[in-house]
C-alpha cells in the first residue's frame, strides 16, 4: 500500500512536467535590434531619429504575422542590452548580435539602418545566424519617404524568404501593404514608443490616442493604447 501510494505521488508530481515539455515553443525565434540611423537630410530630418525603435517594432509586427516564427518581445531584448551594458549607436556587428540573441533564445537576428535623403528612403536589413554568428542574407528596400510602411513589409518578406520560411499568402501580403499608414503615423508612433520606454506614459498615450484617431488603419497604436490604459482606450 505504502509503495502504490508513493506511485501514485510520483505520477502526479510528474504530470505537470510532462504537460509543460508538450508547451514548449520549437518555433525558430527572431529579434530586431533597434535600427540605426544612417544619415538623415532634408528639412524633416528631426523627426527620424524616434525610427530607430519604431522601425524596429514594426519590423517584429509585420515577422509576427508568419506564424512560423517565434517573436522576440522588444521590451525582453532591450533588457538584455542593459543588463550587458552594451551600446547600441551605431552599427552592431554580427558577432555581438548573435551572442545577445543566444541571451534571448533566438534563432536568428536581424540588424538594421535607415537613410533619408531628402525624402528617398532606404532600409537595409541583415540577418544574422546566432548559432555561427554569419550573416545570411543582407536585403535592401528603396522608396520616396511616404512609402516608409509598405518598405517595412516588403523588408518582412524578404526577411522570411531569407531565413528559408513558407512566405505570406500574397493576398495577406497585400492587405498589410495596402493598409492607410502614411509616414505621419510612423513617426508619431515611433515618438510613442520612445517615450513609453523611457517611463514617460502619459505622453505616450497622448501620441496613440492621436494616431488611432487620425489614422485607423494603424491598430498597433490602439492595440499599444490598450495595453498602458488596462483596455479603457
Amino acid at each position: 500500500m505504502r509503495f502504490r501510494g508513493l506511485v501514485c505521488m510520483v505520477a502526479i508530481m510528474a504530470a505537470p512536467v510532462v504537460a509543460f515539455a508538450q508547451e514548449v515553443d520549437t518555433r525558430p525565434g527572431i529579434a530586431v535590434f533597434p535600427f540605426t540611423n544612417g544619415g538623415s537630410y532634408g528639412p524633416d530630418r528631426e523627426d527620424m531619429q524616434p525610427l530607430e525603435v519604431g522601425l524596429q517594432q514594426l519590423l517584429l509586427t509585420e515577422l509576427a504575422q508568419n506564424g512560423e516564427l517565434r517573436i522576440v518581445e522588444r521590451s525582453v531584448l532591450r533588457q538584455i542590452l542593459e543588463e550587458q551594458a552594451l551600446a547600441v549607436q551605431g552599427r552592431v556587428d554580427s558577432r555581438t548580435a548573435a551572442q545577445v540573441g543566444k541571451l534571448v533564445g533566438a534563432r536568428y537576428v536581424v540588424t538594421g539602418v535607415f537613410i533619408d535623403l531628402f525624402g528617398d528612403f532606404r532600409l537595409d536589413g541583415r540577418v544574422v545566424d546566432v548559432e555561427t554568428g554569419e550573416v545570411l542574407r543582407t536585403e535592401e528596400v528603396r522608396a520616396k519617404r511616404e512609402k516608409l510602411y509598405e518598405m517595412v513589409v516588403d523588408l518582412a518578406s524578404k526577411i522570411m524568404t531569407g531565413v528559408e520560411l513558407k512566405p505570406l499568402p500574397g493576398e495577406v501580403r497585400e492587405a498589410r501593404r495596402s493598409r492607410n499608414i502614411p509616414i505621419q503615423a510612423v513617426t508619431l508612433y515611433s515618438r510613442a514608443q520612445v517615450y513609453e520606454d523611457a517611463g514617460h506614459t502619459d505622453r505616450a498615450i497622448e501620441l496613440y490616442r492621436q494616431i488611432a484617431d487620425r489614422f485607423p488603419d494603424m491598430v498597433e497604436a490602439k492595440q499599444a493604447l490598450r495595453q498602458l490604459t488596462g483596455g479603457e482606450g
